[in-house]
């Protein structure tokens, strides 16, 4: 089968990681009147997803090690699909969180699974835009999510008498989550015909491997790579991305939009993140990764202190955030930020997880800087709701700009340049040589 199109099925799991993380964003509202939820039971429905994603970020890496990587996405698609349904139905608060939680599992193994397998196989001149694949579905199922929940909103309130039956205007929420079902069942069929990764079958001659102890991972020459890891994972996530993502309708709301142009507005965001992860694809074996990271951090920077400057009026004084911010401002920012995201940590975080760690603990690695990447997202999403309510959206946006300005330096000083470099010359440059 072609390597490409090998890539763009096994990146299916992008696609669905991206809707399921991000539809929520169109249910905040209608889940926290429908269950009468407090403002922290908010920012827990919709963290609790990437709760479970560390827990399955920590075990597909390992678990994909013993039985393959192919195993592994197909319990993936099945976890979406199971989500997807017991989200639509749930009664209460309690079974839609664990419905969220049984599809974190599955995004934290197609985030783990999904650009390993891609980097197995791709050729060392094309593996940073083959692995930015896996990204570039993320956004395009985010883009997705945000467009089915506009499409279900408008549908509700249209008033077509074929919409009736259906019960889009009082139910829509519900049809916006189950919606997930229809591409998790097409990814589990498309997965079939996916030969196993031949790296994989290479190293481990279909026999069953050894475990790999988590004491590897301390090795004096796995420190950089491991440092490096860390460092760009929290990056990606403290910087306030997922923030946007899953309350994009409830910023857009504060800075003066109505409902329905929340929504479209979210909508842009999710078209914003589409075309400059296309950008990156394009760019990233060219000018290579780090590059587009130091672009990327410093424009997010910029972006989020723009942000926290637009609300500042609101933390000082107005009940009515559309008398003091200018909406034009909010939502220049916002694309600005979403479109420094995408070409930067969004793509080369994952294209860099891919080449960092040898082939003999790969799984374990990529798993445990994948679980502290999840851990934080999960920080920031559950006290999101809150810190707006708290300290207000002006010192957020400042805090997430300080972020991204210390990462910028981090980034710049530690990390070398990957592309164009099969996995072989990488493990020598990094680990082997750093001992030396």
């Amino acid at each position: 089968m072609n390597k490409t199109l090998l890539a763009l099925i096994v990146a299916l799991g992008g696609f669905l990681m991206g809707f399921d993380a991000s539809v929520i964003a169109g249910v905040v509202g209608a889940i926290e009147i429908e269950f009468g939820l407090t403002k922290l039971q908010l920012g827990w429905a919709v963290s609790s997803l990437t709760l479970t994603a560390t827990l399955g970020m920590m075990l597909s890496g390992p678990l994909s090690d013993r039985i393959g990587r192919k195993p592994v996405l197909q319990l993936a698609a099945v976890l979406f699909a199971v989500s997807a349904v017991a989200s639509a139905i749930a009664p209460d608060f309690l079974t839609l969180v664990i419905a969220r939680m049984v599809g974190g599992l599955g995004v934290g193994a197609a985030l783990i699974i999904a650009p390993m397998y891609i980097a197995e196989m791709a050729p060392p001149e094309s593996r940073g835009r083959l692995v930015s694949f896996n990204q570039l579905n993320i956004v395009i199922g985010i883009s997705a999510a945000f467009f089915s929940n506009y499409l279900i909103l408008s549908l509700g309130e249209s008033g077509a008498p074929w919409t009736e039956p259906l019960r889009l205007g009082e139910l829509g929420w519900r049809w916006m989550l189950g919606v997930e079902a229809i591409p998790a069942v097409i990814y589990f069929l498309a997965l079939l015909p996916v030969p196993e990764s031949p790296r994989w079958l290479e190293m481990r001659g279909r026999a069953v491997p050894p475990k790999v102890p988590v004491s590897e991972l301390l090795q004096p020459a796995l420190k950089k790579v491991l440092f490096i890891g860390i460092a760009v994972g929290v990056l990606q996530q403290i910087t306030g991305i997922n923030s946007v993502f899953f309350y994009a309708p409830v910023i857009f709301e504060q800075a003066g939009f109505g409902t329905n142009a929340a929504f479209m507005q979210a909508v842009l965001v999710g078209l914003t993140n589409l075309a400059f992860t296309v950008v990156a694809i394009l760019m990233i074996d060219r000018l290579g990764r780090r590059p587009l990271l130091g672009f990327g951090l410093f424009g997010i920077a910029v972006c989020m202190f723009t942000l926290a400057w637009a609300f500042s009026g609101v933390d000082e004084a107005a009940a009515d955030a559309a008398t003091v911010v200018n909406a034009n401002i909010v939502l220049f920012a916002i694309l600005g930020f979403v479109a420094c995201f995408a070409v930067s940590l969004g793509p080369v975080m994952w294209v860099l997880f891919s080449e960092l760690f040898p082939d003999e603990v790969r799984g374990l690695a990529v798993s445990f800087v994948g679980l502290i990447n999840s851990t934080v997202s999960f920080l920031v999403t559950l006290v999101f709701p809150w810190q707006l309510d708290t300290i207000g959206p002006a010192a957020t946006f400042a805090a997430y700009g300080g972020f991204a300005a210390v990462g910028l330096v981090i980034v710049m000083r530690v990390l070398p340049e990957t592309k164009g470099r099969s996995l072989e010359e990488l493990e020598q440059m990094l680990v082997i040589d750093s001992v030396r």
